[in-house]
């Protein structure tokens, strides 16, 4: 998974809210179990609407969307965080999100951060004409207007995206740790290990 530290950008003034994940990524698309792809899916049915954001040259590979109240509600696909990431969104913002997409959003390196509901506002008002900085380490999300929002996150979610860890590179991080521990199991059980003919 990619380290997420500093995103800057323009984003997605979308800011629809009860966003479920079957408008983030249509059913059909799900056909799939590959990542790639899924986002020419992403908002496939918005995104038949003249003068949508997300085909707007304007707001093209923005990697901030920023969204309204209960965004990723609905389903438990994990394709709607795919379909983003495949988008190029690395950062979700929003006054609440639904807790299996924003676990989902987490898995995929997306981090979703949730602001309130007067902070979004101003932020889909400078996401209109001028870019905006998250600082995960700083745990702030600010513009060159001298705005600035502090939000929370969970420690342990904190940790993984800055360091690029997902399942199995937190794994890979205790190496050392389970071949001392199957060493030792070994010798204790020696019956348990394979041999070989």
């Amino acid at each position: 998974m990619e380290k997420l530290t500093i995103v800057d950008g323009r984003a997605y003034p979308f800011g629809m809210k009860n966003v479920d994940t079957d408008i983030v990524i249509p059913a059909h698309w799900l056909k799939t179990i590959s990542r790639a792809g899924l986002g020419k899916g992403a908002f496939e049915v918005l995104r038949k609407e003249p003068g949508n954001v997300f085909d707007d040259p304007e707001y093209a590979g923005s990697p901030i969307l920023i969204a309204g109240d209960n965004f990723g509600c609905g389903s438990s696909r994990e394709h709607a965080a795919w379909a983003l990431a495949d988008l190029g969104i690395k950062v979700v913002i929003a006054p609440s999100f639904s807790d299996i997409f924003s676990g989902n959003a987490f898995k995929n390196g997306i981090l979703t951060v949730v602001l309130p509901q007067e902070a979004v506002d101003r932020l889909m008002e400078v996401a209109k004409t001028d870019p905006i900085h998250v600082d995960l380490e700083q745990q702030t999300v600010t513009t060159q207007f001298q705005d600035r929002f502090q939000f929370e996150i969970d420690p342990f979610r904190k940790h993984c995206l800055l360091g690029g860890l997902d399942e199995i590179g937190l794994t890979l991080g205790q190496a050392d740790t389970i071949s001392q521990f199957e060493a030792k199991d070994a010798g204790l059980r020696p019956w348990l290990v394979p041999t070989v003919a």
